[in-house]
Order: C-alpha cells, then sequence, then structure tokens
C-alpha cells in the first residue's frame, strides 16, 4: 500500500469516533456554511457536496447559504464575527489571502480572522480562447497580443484569475485589456461570443467546453499538467515556471473556534472526500481533492498573502 493512502485509511479510521462526538447541545443544531458567492460556480459546487457528505459523518444538518458581494467579503465576514462553537463556517478560496492586500481597510483581517479547518481542493487556473483563435499555445497568444489589441476576462477585479494574468503580462512584456467580470460565466459566455479574445478562468469553469470543442485551452497553472486536460501545456513548459499558481477550495471558522471542534470538522472533510461519488464529481470538473490538515492550510493562506499581496501592490490594483 502506498504511503499516502496508509495514511489516509488510517486517518479515516482515526475520524470516526472524533466526528461522532459532538459537544453537548451543539449536535442538534444545524451548522450554516456560508458561501461567499452567487450559486453555480466551483466555489458553490464544492461547498455544496461537502455539505452533503459531511452532513452524516457530523450526524448534523449543514444549510447552505449564499451571501455574495464586496469581493466576497459580506459572507466572509459573517463568518469572522460569528461565536466560535463550530456552527458557522465559511467556504473559503484563494480569494481570503488576496482580500488581505486588496482591501487593506475591512472591518476584519480575511487571513487573521479564522481558524482553518481544510483545504478541500486544488484548483488550476486555465487561459481559454475560442476554437477558432489562431493562438497556440502561450507563445502564440503573446504573438498575437503583439500584433492586435486583445481582450482578456476574468471571473472579476482583485480575483486569482486577474492577478495571474497580470502576472503573464508582466512577464511576457506584452498588454492588453483586462476585462473583470461579476462572475465566470459571464466572462466565458463573452469569449464564445467573440466579445474577448481569452479568458484566465478556473478549470472547473470551461473543462467541458474544452472537451466539447467549443474552447481550446493555451495553459493550465498548476506544476504538471492536468489529467482533465492532459493536453493543454502548463507555464513550466511555456517558458514561464514562476507563474504557477493553484488556487483552492476548502472551509474555514471564526478565530478562537476550539481545537478539538476543528478536529472533528476537518476528520468530517476527509471522509467526505472518500466518497466516490464526490470525488467523480471534482474529477469531472478538473479539481483534484486534497486532505491537507488544518496547519497546511493556515500556512498556505499566509505565504498567498504574501505573493498576492506584492503583485497587488506593484500592479497598483484597487477593488471594483
Amino acid at each position: 500500500m502506498k504511503r499516502r493512502s496508509f495514511f489516509h485509511s488510517l486517518s479515516l479510521t482515526l475520524a470516526a469516533p472524533m466526528v461522532a462526538s459532538a459537544q453537548p447541545g451543539l449536535a442538534d443544531r444545524p451548522i450554516r456554511l456560508i458561501v461567499p458567492v452567487a450559486p453555480g460556480g466551483s466555489q458553490d459546487i464544492v461547498a455544496r457536496l461537502l455539505a452533503r457528505h459531511m452532513a452524516g459523518p457530523l450526524g448534523q444538518s449543514i444549510v447552505v447559504e449564499n451571501h455574495p458581494g464586496a469581493g466576497s467579503n459580506i459572507g466572509y465576514e459573517i463568518v469572522a464575527r460569528a461565536r466560535p462553537d463550530g456552527l458557522t463556517l465559511a467556504a473559503g478560496s484563494d480569494s481570503l489571502s488576496i482580500n488581505k492586500a486588496l482591501f487593506p481597510r475591512l472591518g476584519f483581517d480575511p487571513v487573521e480572522d479564522f481558524a482553518p479547518v481544510a483545504q478541500a481542493t486544488q484548483v488550476p487556473q486555465i487561459l481559454v480562447v475560442r476554437a477558432d483563435s489562431p493562438a497556440e499555445g502561450l507563445a502564440g497568444f503573446v504573438e498575437l497580443a503583439k500584433r492586435q489589441p486583445l481582450a482578456v476576462g476574468t471571473p472579476g477585479n482583485g480575483s486569482l484569475s486577474h492577478l495571474l494574468q497580470q502576472v503573464v503580462q508582466d512577464a511576457s512584456e506584452v498588454e492588453w485589456t483586462h476585462v473583470p467580470y461579476r462572475g465566470g460565466a459571464l466572462a466565458v459566455n463573452d469569449l464564445m461570443s467573440g466579445a474577448l479574445q481569452g479568458v484566465m478562468i478556473n478549470i472547473g469553469a470551461v473543462t467541458e467546453h474544452v472537451r466539447a470543442g467549443r474552447l481550446r485551452g493555451i495553459v493550465v497553472s498548476s506544476p504538471q499538467r492536468t489529467p482533465a486536460l492532459p493536453q493543454v501545456k502548463t507555464f513550466h513548459e511555456s517558458g514561464l515556471a514562476h507563474a504557477e499558481a493553484v488556487g483552492w477550495h476548502g472551509l474555514v471558522a471564526p478565530r478562537g473556534t476550539p481545537a478539538d471542534m476543528v478536529a472533528r470538522l476537518h476528520a468530517a472533510v476527509v471522509q467526505a472526500l472518500a466518497v466516490p461519488e464526490l470525488q467523480q464529481r471534482l474529477a469531472a470538473l478538473g479539481i483534484e481533492s486534497t486532505d491537507a490538515p488544518p496547519e497546511a492550510l493556515g500556512a498556505r493562506m499566509v505565504s498567498d498573502a504574501q505573493r498576492w499581496g506584492a503583485v497587488v501592490r506593484r500592479a497598483g490594483l484597487r477593488p471594483d
């Protein structure tokens, strides 16, 4: 048995009694899972999959609530100000670390005011074009941008997609017009209609379009090619290794949530991620599951805040 498989199986075995032991009085109350974006996107999909498959191990119902707006800060603030009793969680993403620099005057700290629970997924970004685009690969896209004006859409100003396309522009010494949208679906629709020449977005939003031949992948941001779209080269293969950036989905709780409660919630995530239905759904979207412990997620949130904060400051980015 592989080392990872052994410890994964062991963690599931040890998690079962821990998950079942809710604090008296709390097990009868539902958990609120706040999703800080609108329904339909990958962050919302992952949150709802986790809620469905964590409820059994926890012995509690989980109610998903969407609270979009203000760069996800409306939803995040609800959780940051909630009682740290394990009954209010946020469906977190890389936006937490980015928002620390992008919104310096918030009434809460997007990194320090949360207790990491679990990083559930890793989500590469992908640059896509229409199937009839003359651009082949990243080099071809850069050359096209040197010959004619291009407009590249992203799911929003200050999103990981936005920052990553800025990194690509800087490294390639080429400019195009960045067009931020309020959600990835609108950007993809405009790309397919011809209003845009490219879209940088998380892979889960366009996997099926690329497989169907409606769009073509130019480059992915993961260290290795993704099994979902193995024909698409990585940034490393395309000569921009430092542009690698993999987003994440996961759960965070209010700061001060007891360690035993965090451990109980993390164990439920691990059990949920082992469910074949959930694994198959994520794989279909090109999203990789992971069961990183809370400490690893916490360290990532801090390091990401440093990395993306530098990009935000260098480019002089501001929220909408």
